[in-house]
């Protein structure tokens, strides 16, 4: 897999109806990246969070995905056996310095490591690196799904 700009434009070139993202704890990469795809994304696409080991929804994410308006009611910490995984057909992991997990389903499959902000220690610091990574998969996540079409039924495939 290439850096992020080639996944975006494979992932563009695919139009997934349905994007899971993974990670090992779900509790906050991959449940911020479901929250700011939902609140971003046209009507049609599909989107799911999931962790090979869950944990628990970090207060952090939470905190910093409401500083930007985006509310994270609905939204726990799960496992795979959660997630319509029949209907995934692209797979974004954002592991970056644990071991991902790997999809072995059929989907287009693109990876951007970001560092886990749960694991920095000192308060403060921690909140900013949970707003840093919040911004970067913003930022991925706007060029993904800029211009995507909305749609009333899933594109055929």
């Amino acid at each position: 897999m290439g850096n992020w700009q080639d996944d975006i434009a494979r992932l563009r070139a695919a139009r997934p109806r349905h994007i899971l993202f993974l990670c090992v704890s779900n509790s906050a990469r991959s449940q911020m990246a479901e929250a700011l795809a939902r609140a971003m994304a046209p009507a049609g696409p599909r989107f799911s969070s999931a962790g090979s080991s869950p944990r628990r929804l970090h207060p952090d994410a939470v905190a910093v995905l409401a500083e930007i308006g985006v509310y994270a009611s609905g939204l726990r910490a799960k496992g795979l056996d959660a997630v319509d995984t029949a209907s995934v057909d692209a797979v974004i992991t954002l592991c970056a310095e644990e071991i991902c997990p790997a999809w072995l389903g059929e989907a287009t499959q693109a990876h951007w490591p970001l560092a886990d902000p749960a694991t920095v220690s000192d308060s403060s610091a921690r909140r900013e690196t949970f707003r840093n990574v919040r911004d970067e998969l913003g930022f991925r996540l706007a060029a993904l799904l800029t211009a995507w079409p909305a749609t009333e039924e899933p594109p055929e495939t």
